[in-house]
């Protein structure tokens, strides 16, 4: 039996598309602002290079994601790049396959 193509190539594709959907569905933006932001962001990383539909279009998702929270002030850009910072250097830092902690800082 044949298995289908998974619909994300990378599981924090996944991550990234359910942490949007969920955070519209709980009133922080309308779907139609999420649109109008992420239309922008494709249109603009579009203008340098020819995206593939994988990691350039996740990365344009988070890039838009962080305007449109940035922007309505949900978040502080600050906040967001210290957290990323923090990720990549937990990520960094964690042997293959087993699961990513960032260290608390409270």
């Amino acid at each position: 039996m044949n298995r289908p193509e998974p619909v994300f190539e990378a599981p924090w594709h996944a991550e990234l598309f359910a942490l949007t959907v969920a955070m519209n569905e709980a009133g922080h933006f309308a779907w139609a602002e999420w649109v109008e932001v992420f239309s922008k962001q494709l249109k603009h990383d579009g203008l340098s290079r020819e995206l593939n539909g994988g990691d350039d279009y996740f990365n344009a998702w988070l890039t838009a994601l962080e305007t449109l929270l940035t922007g309505q002030g949900i978040s502080e850009a600050s906040l967001l790049a210290d957290l990323k910072q923090s990720w990549t250097e937990a990520y960094l830092a964690t042997p293959h396959g087993q699961p990513v902690r960032i260290k608390s800082t409270a």
